[in-house]
């Protein structure tokens, strides 16, 4: 995690530090902090982007209801969550991963760097087997263990900000300034989320990673393919859909087809259908 990331949560979890640092000289304290940026442990780094996904996934729901009719929906979906991570690169996290259900017909879902994950009851809907859903969720999973989310805080005008008028700060940082720098970053996180998107190169990336996922879990990759053609089908192209935020699934279709010939999976998803049919209701 760069300087500013590390900074960015300083002020927020420690802003009593700064308040000292701030009556004396300001701008000297961020010089001799820099030599304190590497005693710090990945756990202290890894708690804090929790309670930011924690924060975001808070503000995501004043958005969207949660979706709580059926219990064992939910139940179902982090089941399959839980087989993809563990069988992932990066199958420790801080708190884990825990799947929920938005109930909004957008076709959408949704990933905070604190291993929230948020499917609409649209693209349950739209799915058609296990494979496809668990498509779906080694997506949002390989967005949170590639620190996507991170990324974009870290290239934020906020943080950029943050650190180009550090020098000219002369006043302590109160709780109430911490409060809102917080909440500033949380909010433009959102917007990127909800509005703008990943960038292309990280949605391919994502769209990688989840296909390698999917192979290492035993789900079969092709249902991936699937799952997209079904997207390219849909009409949602208004704000919030995922074809809003997401690059044509025509162009995530190709990439994963000349990723498709380098494996020789076997499709098995049928040995799910009953399964899938039982608990979704299809």
């Amino acid at each position: 995690m760069n300087r500013l990331i590390v900074l960015f949560f300083i002020l927020i979890f420690a802003q009593t530090v700064f308040t000292v640092e701030a009556q004396n000289n300001f701008s000297d304290a961020f010089s001799r902090m820099d030599s304190a940026f590497d005693s710090f442990q990945d756990d202290f780094f890894t708690r804090d982007i929790y309670f930011l996904g924690r924060a975001a996934a808070a503000h995501l729901l004043g958005l969207y209801p949660l979706y709580t009719e059926k219990p064992a929906t939910t139940e179902y979906l982090n089941l399959i969550c839980n087989a993809l991570v563990i069988n992932s690169p990066l199958p420790n996290s801080y708190a884990g991963f825990h799947v929920m259900i938005l109930d909004t017909p957008v076709i959408n879902a949704f990933a905070t760097p604190g291993g929230h994950i948020f499917l609409t009851r649209g693209i349950l809907e739209l799915a058609a087997s296990e494979d496809m859903l668990a498509a779906i969720i080694a997506h949002e999973i390989a967005h949170v263990q590639l620190k996507h989310g991170m990324a974009v805080i870290s290239h934020s005008n906020l943080v950029q900000n943050l650190n180009q008028e550090s020098q000219q700060i002369n006043e302590s940082l109160n709780r109430e300034t911490s409060k809102k720098l917080f909440t500033a970053a949380v909010d433009e996180f959102l917007e990127t989320l909800i509005v703008g998107g990943y960038s292309q190169l990280q949605e391919f990336e994502a769209d990688s990673t989840a296909f390698t996922m999917l192979v290492s879990a035993g789900y079969y990759p092709g249902s991936f393919i699937d799952m997209l053609r079904l997207l390219e089908r849909t009409q949602g192209d208004h704000t919030g859909s995922l074809n809003s935020t997401h690059p044509q699934p025509a162009h995530r279709i190709s990439n994963l087809q000349r990723q498709m010939n380098s494996y020789r999976a076997a499709d098995n998803s049928s040995i799910r259908k009953a399964r899938f049919s039982r608990i979704m209701g299809r």
